[in-house]
């Protein structure tokens, strides 16, 4: 009885596989991986002309023309009160340094808002310290790990200036930077944030100094790209100054976004507010300079993005928001080139094993493709490391020639942290709160 009525049943299992071949069968592999080829080839290609013409444009608008650049500080009509915010945690090793050269702005009015957010070491008894010492100094103690956004969120309450400078609390921010960033907020009442220029400092390793032509020619030239095309992905976390009451109209910063930076961009240019790139104000900022930490800031900087991307999708459907969708969808197809690399890669030992075929990453192989695709790379680097040497000059070193090991130590870090970011976004829960962490100078979820 029981094998007659297995009968039919493996009957009907070999007919759906007698389907699923035929569909399979039916399939044109071949032109899906001619066109995945391309999508992996032109893609990054036709990013890199995107940015590098946008660059472009925008240092010929913007910068070429800047009559106060020479002189190295911008003449201002009116120099309103500034509040400069740092949120501290354990930042015992660094924080006197980057106090000591906040007093030394060229800018006359001004107050020192320090946050100790919990701090496990020194760090609160040396801001208390430096408030005895400096009239400018205020220290705000938190008794818990709250979060970079608290932190800020807590000093920008406090602050007694409409305008207000952020930065970390191992940054060393240039002479003339508030100047230079208030000097947006005077001249057009709807910039509701400004974005520094951030460099790097810690050079004594080959991913250090990889950095300082990262900065320079990926980072700074996407963000004047951006900003030539309209709207920005995001302020810099590390120097970027705010409106008082655009940051009200928005709400402040969200606790539970594990890039805060990311969040308040978006937030603030969905609601109308624009954001301008200030070239002129230099910030240097530490960076991780090993493998484990690279891997753990990149992987929170691609989640933070598709946690802004997760957030904001139903956003985004309002006339105010349609600047925004380039961005949006630019971020979306990074995700998806990421996602098509990797899985190329780890597909491409099967298909030797079996049949020997390379077509699938043909167009990473050395043939003209990859010959043209460096050609770009360093074209785009000597096009925007030119832009940006006149404020890397400033700093008195060079280490533009580290730029060349740039796609191979970063493209496979960043598909890797793209998809391992995506993941965890994915997986997160809504509301949980973002604390420090000094493993990686970042943020984990608690």
């Amino acid at each position: 009885m029981e094998q007659l009525l297995s009968q039919p049943l493996i009957q009907h299992l070999l007919d759906e596989l007698f389907i699923w071949q035929e569909w399979l069968e039916g399939i044109p592999w071949q032109t899906m991986d001619e066109l995945v080829s391309r999508f992996v080839f032109y893609y990054p290609l036709l990013m890199a002309y995107i940015w590098m013409i946008g660059g472009i444009i925008y240092f010929f608008r913007c910068e070429l023309k800047n009559k106060d650049f020479a002189r190295g500080l911008p003449s201002l009509a009116k120099y309103p009160p500034v509040s400069i915010l740092i949120p501290c945690y354990n930042e015992g090793e660094n924080i006197r340094e980057t106090i000591e050269y906040l007093l030394q702005q060229n800018y006359p009015h001004y107050e020192i808002i320090a946050v100790n957010d919990g701090s496990k070491d020194n760090t609160l008894d040396i801001l208390q310290g430096l408030a005895r010492q400096h009239e400018k100094v205020r220290v705000v103690n938190l008794a818990t790990n709250q979060g970079k956004a608290v932190g800020l969120r807590t000093a920008a309450l406090l602050a007694n200036s409409e305008y207000l400078i952020c930065i970390d609390g191992d940054a060393l921010l240039a002479t003339n930077a508030v100047a230079w960033m208030v000097r947006h907020f005077i001249d057009n009442p709807n910039v509701g944030a400004v974005t520094g220029n951030p460099r790097i400092r810690n050079r004594s390793t080959l991913l250090g100094k990889i950095q300082v032509g990262e900065f320079s020619a990926i980072v700074g030239m996407i963000k004047r790209a951006q900003r030539n095309y309209g709207r920005i992905f995001t302020v810099s976390g590390v120097i970027a100054a705010f409106r008082k009451s655009a940051l009200q109209d928005v709400g402040y910063w969200s606790p539970d976004m594990i890039t805060e930076d990311i969040d308040i961009s978006w937030k603030l240019q969905l609601a109308g507010w624009t954001i301008p790139f200030e070239t002129n104000a230099l910030c240097w900022v530490l960076m991780p300079e090993t493998l484990n930490g690279l891997w753990k800031q990149r992987s929170r900087w691609a989640q933070g993005g598709v946690e802004v991307v997760m957030r904001y999708f139903s956003a985004l459907f309002s006339l105010r928001a349609l600047p925004m969708w380039p961005l949006y969808l630019e971020c979306c197809i990074s995700l998806l080139w990421s996602f098509t690399v990797l899985l190329l890669i780890l597909l491409t030992p099967i298909h030797l094993l079996l049949d020997g075929r390379q077509e699938m990453l043909g167009d990473l192989t050395p043939h003209w493709t990859s010959m043209l695709l460096s050609v770009t790379c360093l074209l785009q680097f000597a096009v925007s490391l030119g832009i940006d040497s006149r404020y890397e000059q400033r700093t008195g070193e060079k280490y533009y020639y580290w730029i060349i090991w740039y796609p191979i130590v970063y493209w496979l870090i960043n598909i890797g942290t793209a998809v391992n970011g995506f993941i965890k976004a994915v997986r997160k829960k809504r509301g949980q709160r973002a604390v420090w962490t000094t493993l990686d100078r970042g943020l984990k979820e608690k």
